[in-house]
């Protein structure tokens, strides 16, 4: 699996969020960006993106998944963003 076939999962999933995937094979970085996070704790944003890849972690075809939420306001100043930022400068 590529990180742009677990971004098209994603997408089709979870509504009005945008997705940053790193990684290979079956292990992945997700950055998860949308208001859909807006008011929920840590664990619920968590199990809302676990949830939406639940059948590829069942099969095996995605074995590790590291996970970063934030609301469109947190990733603003999230270092992940800036470090994106930076790499276009």
């Amino acid at each position: 699996m590529q990180p742009s076939d677990v971004k098209a999962l994603l997408e089709a999933r979870i509504e009005g969020c945008d997705f940053h995937i790193q990684g290979e094979g079956c292990n992945f970085q997700v950055i998860a960006v949308g208001d859909v996070f807006d008011g929920l704790s840590p664990v619920k944003r968590q199990q809302l993106i676990y949830g939406a890849l639940s059948e590829e972690i069942a099969s095996g075809a995605v074995h590790a998944v590291s996970i970063k939420t934030y609301t469109p306001a947190q990733w603003i100043s999230a270092p992940e963003n800036a470090a994106s930022q930076n790499q276009g400068a």
